[in-house]
């Protein structure tokens, strides 16, 4: 969105009233093909150009957003804000980021934007060539369908302390989706990648081929009696053991005093030489950005370094309730005022790969699929539905299903031993984790 027309809405916003504004503009593309048993689906095309605005009248706020940016929409959306504003209850922490933490100067080159935009036959190829190769995986019996996909989007950030800034991005992605059948039943598998960079993505063939492996491998899957085992967290799931840590150490939550970690700062919560880290600017990085939403600087750090917890998540309001500076992790869409996030999210690889950690344990659980978890964000008591893999003596003997894992994080964290087998496929990215002993609830 030109920075120009940010511009006027930011200055229409201070001539109406506001002490302080921010507006963003977000402009997006897209198209989407789904196919399923060799037949077209599904298209999805998408273009769509949004404005954002954030306005303080004193310590009081109000954010509000519309798809309509003509002259005319735009003064009725300056006026409703404010007037919204002038209402809205004080909040003694709200207002724009402090002036010194904005990033300045030259920004990194993060190498986010592949300009090819692929024709919706070639995104319907794609997904083709992926169905076809987990159709043709032995056992597999149908397809739960395949997509191929594009966007291109552009972030614009014009704020009354005088940041511009500008994002843009593109991203590709491919998943396809099979089902294996038996006598005994069936079962479903998936594979998919996203990225920055058309080039970077794996070939269709290979993910259809692992999307149908998965399926294959789950059939004969049985109940296991109530045990405690070893567990280990394939990696393509264990970065979710780091969400609930992520929301554990937001500032908000930190502020409000409902995190079971809002005491452990500085403190042991690994085991030495654990380090989690968050980069946001890692070059074609899926959480890459060269400012956070707020427009602050932000770099990389080490959320846990040699096990011990360095920093709480920041964005300027709850920087502000705790006292301290925002550690540039700001995150917002164009409603509503920011939250906090992480970008790039690392927990760095041990020494094993899967194959080693399962022969560490001897027997336990492999876990390839988790759904439903719960949490009691004040007492980390966590569980999650789940189904895998028995394994003995180091090696796979079953598939496993109906099953929850269930113990407390602290507990879970303190023990947990990362495998050599990293990925980086989204976001938050994690080897494949070993806990040395879980409560296994079956039947």
């Amino acid at each position: 969105m030109d920075e120009n027309l940010l511009q006027d809405v930011v200055s229409a916003a201070l001539k109406a009233g506001a002490d302080a504004a921010e507006a963003v503009g977000a402009e997006r593309r897209s198209l989407s093909i789904g196919v399923r048993v060799g037949a077209l689906e599904e298209v999805e095309r998408e273009e769509s150009r949004d404005l954002g605005l954030r306005v303080f009248v004193g310590r009081r706020h109000a954010t509000v957003s519309g798809s309509d940016i003509s002259a005319e929409a735009r003064a009725k959306l300056v006026e409703r804000a404010v007037a919204m504003a002038r209402l809205a209850p004080e909040d003694p922490y709200a207002g724009l980021a402090d002036p010194d933490r904005l990033a300045q100067g030259p920004r990194p080159d993060l190498d986010l934007f592949d300009p090819t935009e692929p024709s919706a036959e070639a995104l319907e190829e794609r997904a083709r060539v992926a169905e076809a190769a987990a159709r043709a995986t032995p056992r597999v019996t149908n397809s739960d369908g395949a997509s191929g996909s594009w966007s291109a989007s552009q972030w614009t950030m014009v704020t009354s302390a005088g940041f511009v800034g500008v994002h843009r991005a593109s991203g590709f992605s491919i998943g396809a989706s099979a089902i294996a059948g038996d006598e005994n039943g069936m079962e479903t598998g998936y594979d998919g990648r996203s990225a920055r960079w058309q080039a970077d993505l794996p070939s269709p063939e290979s993910l259809g081929a692992e999307a149908g492996r998965r399926a294959a491998s789950r059939l004969g899957a049985r109940k296991i009696a109530s045990t405690t085992a070893p567990v280990i967290f394939e990696n393509r799931l264990a970065g979710s053991l780091m969400s609930p840590l992520i929301g554990a150490i937001s500032g908000p939550s930190i502020a409000r005093g409902t995190s079971f970690l809002k005491d452990k700062l500085g403190q042991q919560i690994f085991a030495p030489g654990i380090v989690i880290e968050d980069d946001p600017h890692r070059p074609r990085g899926l959480g890459s950005s060269p400012f956070d939403d707020e427009g602050v600087a932000n770099s990389r750090r080490n959320l846990i370094d040699d096990g011990v917890l360095t920093t709480w998540l920041l964005n300027s309001s709850s920087a502000r309730q705790l006292g301290l500076a925002t550690t540039g992790h700001a995150s917002r869409g164009l409603a509503g005022p920011p939250g906090v996030s992480t970008s790039n999210l690392t927990f760095r690889p041990g020494e094993r790969d899967q194959a080693g950690l399962m022969r560490d344990a001897g027997r336990g659980l492999l876990i390839t699929s988790m759904f439903g978890p719960s949490l009691n964000g004040n007492t980390g008591d966590w569980s999650v539905g789940c189904s895998g893999f028995w394994f003995e003596e180091g090696e796979i003997a079953y598939p496993v299903n109906e099953i929850t894992v269930a113990g407390n994080l602290l507990d879970i964290y303190s023990r947990v031993v990362p495998g050599s087998d990293l990925e980086i496929r989204g976001s938050a990215n994690a080897p494949s984790l070993l806990v040395d002993a879980l409560a296994i609830a079956g039947r």
